[in-house]
């Protein structure tokens, strides 16, 4: 029970987070394996657990969602929900063994990218494109297939894809809120019949994600978003050094 306890506090906060600056999914993940999952089983329920909430805050901004020049929303939406579902397949063929000494990489990869995207990166001018149809389409693609398989810094990769294909910085947030329910939607659609899904964890964190959710929308103009994103950065650089340390 105290565990329990503990993962839907973290749930809380990652709800909270993923309002205010994304990064969620570095709290949940080790939250669920503490409660003796393995690392794969863990993904595999936090995605499912995480996506109620995802898919409310895609639907909810769904009206500023658009298409990039010479790529439609409807075309984005297709590639989306294909990669989703192989990168989904992937993760389920991945034996756990190979998927524990892969994490750690990924989340290194994941806190870079959060680190880069929300230090370094600046965004280009809206409405200068400097991906082609072909390119940006073929980006949302390999970041639909991430997205299917692990998932952490997806926003980031979308964000700066879809400015590169010339939309503004709004648009291009509120089209990254739909396709990313889209891809995880597939994804989720295998999960749900796989016995690596551990429905009592999943149905606190979903609880716990979307009340987070609720209370850090409602704290969004008052908390500071650069603290926020420092603290995401450290718990990724901690979570990813406990991880190797604990690799097989």
């Amino acid at each position: 029970m105290p565990t329990l306890i503990a993962l839907f506090l973290a749930a809380l906060w990652a709800g909270a987070q993923n309002a205010l600056a994304g990064g969620g999914s570095f709290i949940t993940l080790p939250a669920l394996m503490l409660t003796g999952m393995d690392a794969r089983a863990a993904n595999i329920t936090s995605t499912v657990a995480l996506f109620p909430a995802q898919l409310v805050t895609g639907y909810t901004g769904r009206a500023g969602a658009q298409g990039a020049e010479g790529l439609s929303l409807k075309a984005l939406f297709v590639i989306s929900l294909i990669g989703g579902a192989i990168g989904g397949a992937i993760l389920l063929l991945t034996p756990p063994s190979f998927f524990a000494r892969l994490v750690p990489w990924l989340v290194l990869f994941a806190t870079a990218l959060f680190a880069w995207g929300s230090f370094l990166r600046k965004a280009p001018a809206a409405g200068e494109a400097s991906l082609p149809p072909w390119a940006a389409a073929l980006a949302q693609f390999v970041i639909a297939i991430y997205g299917g398989y692990f998932g952490g810094g997806i926003g980031l990769l979308m964000m700066a894809a879809l400015t590169m294909a010339g939309l503004a910085v709004r648009a291009a947030g509120a089209t990254k809120n739909v396709l990313a329910g889209v891809m995880n939607a597939s994804a989720v659609a295998l999960f749900v019949f796989s016995p690596d899904v551990h429905w009592l964890q999943v149905a606190i964190v979903a609880v716990g994600g979307s009340i987070g959710g609720w209370l850090g929308a409602l704290m969004l103009v008052r908390v500071n978003e650069k603290a926020l994103r420092i603290g995401v950065t450290a718990i990724g650089v901690a979570l990813t050094i406990g991880l190797f340390v604990k690799a097989p």
